[in-house]
């Protein structure tokens, strides 16, 4: 029995190495036919490692040819299927500029921004990746608005846009707490700005408040008039548009020491 196990191992590392021989011979081959076939056989049977590397391989060869689109598109694929999402997403997008009119130009524009969007890191970290897959589901969702893939499309960019408006939020409330005024309160009215629908908009008002008033405290005097009054006018939009807010007595505070400022800027002018 012993003897027998010992002969089928053999038996199976003899086949694995002669496959491996033939594969590596294939690959530095000039048989650009016969790697075809065999990456999409590969493909098939969902052995992504072996057609990653032979569609990879066979990419130059056959640019500007006749088999160019469907090597790119099955390399492109192969990725995805190796879960290789950054390479995948990148050769998608490639697809898309080499062949704009093709067949399968949706999925390719699809999977480009999806890519990216499994690809995209944490809010704290840098969001270069999540800027681009907003615009590619952005450009997808223009150029196919009657996809059925649009409901998807639209939560994944509610998912990333949540990132970018989060990054920026902390960003601008950081320059506040490390008392860098002037670049909070430049910060915080940009965050309302490109954002008039942030889960953040009451609390970000609540610091451009704070932030407004420390910057005219600590301004020139020929500057600090318009900035307090600045503070006052930014309250009465937050009291209007939230007028229940936990957040009203603590605004309120401040608009009355500014108004006190106020007040006693014009008296030292009379």
């Amino acid at each position: 029995m012993k003897k027998l196990w010992i002969l089928l191992l053999l038996s199976c590392v003899t086949c694995c190495l002669s496959s491996c021989s033939k594969y590596t011979k294939l690959l530095k081959s000039n048989d650009y036919e016969a790697k075809y076939n065999a990456a999409i056989e590969a493909y098939e049977k969902k052995n992504y490692y072996k057609s990653t590397q032979l569609f990879e391989n066979l990419a130059t060869y056959y640019r500007g040819r006749d088999k160019a689109e469907n090597v790119s598109f099955y390399y492109a694929k192969s990725l995805l299927g190796s879960k290789d999402y950054y390479m995948a997403g990148y050769q998608f997008k490639i697809f898309t500029k080499q062949f704009p009119y093709s067949e399968r130009i949706e999925e390719a524009m699809y999977q480009s921004a999806y890519c990216k969007y499994l690809e995209s890191p944490v809010y704290s970290l840098d969001q270069s990746l999540t800027k681009e897959a907003l615009a590619d589901f952005q450009q997808y969702a223009n150029r196919f608005p009657q996809s059925d893939k649009l409901t998807d499309v639209n939560k994944y960019m509610d998912e990333l846009r949540g990132k970018l408006i989060k990054k920026d939020y902390e960003i601008a409330v950081g320059y506040y707490r490390i008392e860098l005024y002037e670049a909070a309160t430049v910060s915080l009215r940009n965050l309302l700005k490109d954002y008039p629908d942030s889960p953040y908009r009451e609390v970000t008002m609540l610091y451009l408040i704070k932030s407004g008033y420390k910057l005219a405290k600590h301004s020139i005097e020929s500057k600090k008039i318009a900035r307090f009054q600045q503070v006052v006018n930014d309250f009465e939009k937050f009291s209007k548009w939230f007028s229940t807010s936990k957040y009203l007595k603590e605004a309120q505070d401040v608009y009355n020491e500014s108004q006190t400022e106020l007040r006693k800027l014009s008296a030292s002018k009379s």
